[in-house]
């Protein structure tokens, strides 16, 4: 047996190749396939004698594991595992070292890997970009017919909700259910027929809220914004304050607009923009927990407070603003929606009444409900429709009654 220092250039070029091999088979034992022994050294010099075409076959089919390895080899390109990636670069580190059959079935399928990840990654983002938060308008009795045709119970009462609410509206928009749908809902609706900022929105101090409850209540540095890691006080104080500028800087340009067709358009390409989205969400579940401590302390200071303010602290996972904003809002969005009387606290923060076409209570006193019972007379309405108390749609183009 010849050392290797003398081995000719294609005996070294195999030794190469071995080398390769052995890097290869020692990932598949890692990671659990099976693998073939290499060969001896008088089996390497063996192949030299070998027709070249022979030699690199034989190479390649022993490098990569026998059959398995072929079909291993084969899958890649379909196939999601990071150790995999890190074999190939390190395969193919060195542009300048002459290509070897391994190295180049390797960069081939990698090449494929990366070409097929960076397709799905443009999918992915062209999807999100374009994904619509409130459906263009439908026909009510079309939407229910297409919704509800079956003849249980449930279906028939939901069904004769939507006879009822068709004769006040025309049509109903679907809201995307993510947790947020009555956030959504309620903003969406509220934009949409808003003439002007809130009063509450035109106070100085409306910017500065973060600042100040910051300064007084500790436990609000542990808010969560948007599923993101906690930040210091800081840091959750200046993007709070950004998202409520927001919402003020998006409702004014809203108001703005005199024409109604316009304005729609203006609310749908503001749907449409998932990261200013979320910041509006972000900014009207702070303006929640911002009246929830009002309530709390009008309460605990003897003053009178709504009755929905009693059932709201009277939970054992919101006995108070802490307890609310932990079990809570930080979920609203991620785990879970807004309950009942937290669509009284969302009316009462936005100083909009919230009127409710509850379908499945069809036939019943609370088929309409109010958030709140008693709203003052100057609060705008907004009307959104439910078959279940968890998602919520929004009713538009209201009927002419017609005088008899």
């Amino acid at each position: 047996m010849r050392e290797p220092h003398g081995l000719p250039v294609g005996a070294a070029q195999t030794q190469k190749k071995a080398r390769i091999a052995m890097q290869v088979m020692k990932h598949e034992k890692e990671a659990g396939a099976p693998s073939n022994e290499l060969g001896s050294a008088a089996t390497v010099t063996e192949q030299k004698e070998q027709p070249a075409e022979e030699m690199r076959e034989e190479t390649l089919y022993r490098s990569i594991g026998g059959p398995e390895g072929k079909n291993r080899i084969k899958s890649l390109a379909t196939h999601d595992d990071p150790r995999d990636c890190e074999i190939y670069l390190s395969v193919s580190d060195n542009p300048s070292a002459m290509e070897t059959p391994v190295d180049s079935v390797v960069r081939r399928t990698f090449v494929v890997k990366q070409k097929r990840e960076k397709m799905l990654h443009t999918c992915k983002t062209s999807s999100s970009e374009y994904k619509l938060s409130v459906a263009p308008e439908m026909d009510i009795l079309e939407y229910c017919e297409k919704e509800w045709r079956g003849n249980t119970p449930v279906a028939k009462r939901i069904r004769k909700g939507y006879e009822a609410v068709a004769q006040k509206f025309a049509s109903i928009r679907q809201v995307r259910g993510d947790n947020y749908c009555a956030l959504r809902a309620t903003l969406f609706q509220a934009l949409s027929q808003a003439t002007q900022l809130p009063r509450w929105m035109q106070s100085e101090d409306f910017t500065a809220l973060p600042e100040n409850l910051l300064s007084k209540y500790d436990w609000i540095k542990q808010w969560q914004l948007k599923q993101r890691p906690r930040r210091k006080m800081g840091e959750i104080s200046d993007e709070i304050k950004e998202y409520l500028l927001l919402l003020k800087k998006k409702w004014k340009c809203v108001s703005d607009i005199k024409c109604s067709a316009e304005k729609q358009e203006a609310c749908d390409e503001l749907f449409k923009n998932e990261e200013e989205e979320y910041s509006l969400y972000e900014a009207l579940k702070f303006l929640m927990l911002n009246t929830a401590i009002q309530l709390y302390n009008d309460e605990k200071n003897g003053r009178r407070v709504p009755i929905f303010s009693w059932l709201l602290f009277a939970r054992d996972t919101s006995s108070n603003p802490c307890q609310l904003m932990h079990n809570h809002l930080n979920q609203i969005g991620h785990s879970g929606g807004l309950e009942q009387v937290e669509m009284f606290l969302l009316a009462y923060a936005l100083q909009y009444t919230i009127q409710v076409y509850r379908l499945y209570k069809c036939s019943t006193d609370e088929f309409i409900t109010f958030y709140p019972n008693d709203p003052d007379e100057d609060w705008p309405v907004v009307t959104l429709v439910t078959e279940d108390d968890r998602h919520y749609n929004i009713l538009v183009r209201m009927c002419q009654e017609t005088m008899l």
